[in-house]
């Protein structure tokens, strides 16, 4: 290999060392704020799981009091939370208001009937309980990029590692060839030798 060819290898390994360890960088900077803000915006809701066992969770269907009870009782602090509060709790209880009814069916059948202050309030909460299940999943969503913007950066970081090693094996490689270089140089010649013994 030449020198011109060896140096051209070196510059582009340092360059990848260079975009990937800044690009790792800030993918883990990336994952950090998306996770720590969803933490800082969830806690300052102060929401709850209901305790395991209370008819707030027995009370639900099977599958939605299973998947509530792994949080029972904690704090929801997290996208994954967010993620079964919004679904299995309360949607379920979205769907028990009005029969399964959207927001936009309801407001509809409200607009059609003024005076019917049962629809109005049924608009009302699922208005409000919608509204938080889309925050909540909106949480879910960031929490989920804040996760996957981690792994990235944990690859990139392996991937910056394995360049670095790279080039640390060329380097030790040119460093060798040359000492190897240096000696053939200096080491007299068999015929110098049986010269300098006569």
């Amino acid at each position: 290999m030449t020198s011109g060819i060896r140096w051209r290898i070196f510059v582009l390994q340092i360059g990848l060392i260079g975009i990937l360890g800044f690009v790792s960088g800030f993918a883990f900077w990336g994952s950090n704020f998306a996770t720590s803000t969803v933490h800082d915006q969830l806690a300052a809701q102060q929401i709850y799981f209901p305790a395991a066992g209370s008819p707030a969770i027995t009370s639900l269907p099977k599958a939605d009091a299973v998947a509530m009870t792994q949080y029972a009782g904690q704090e929801l602090l997290t996208g994954q939370q967010a993620k079964v509060y919004a679904n299995n709790f309360i949607n379920v209880h979205l769907d028990e208001i009005a029969g399964g009814k959207t927001y936009s069916q309801l407001s509809t059948a409200a607009q059609a009937a003024p005076t019917d202050t049962k629809l109005a309030g049924q608009v009302a909460t699922i208005f409000k309980g919608t509204t938080l299940r889309s925050m909540l999943l909106n949480a879910y969503g960031w929490g989920q990029i804040g996760q996957f913007a981690g792994y990235a950066a944990i690859g990139l970081a392996i991937a910056a590692f394995a360049v670095f090693g790279a080039f640390l094996f060329e380097i030790f490689s040119l460093t060798a060839s040359r000492k190897k270089e240096t000696n053939a140089r200096v080491a007299p010649s068999p015929a110098t030798k049986a010269r300098a013994v006569a």
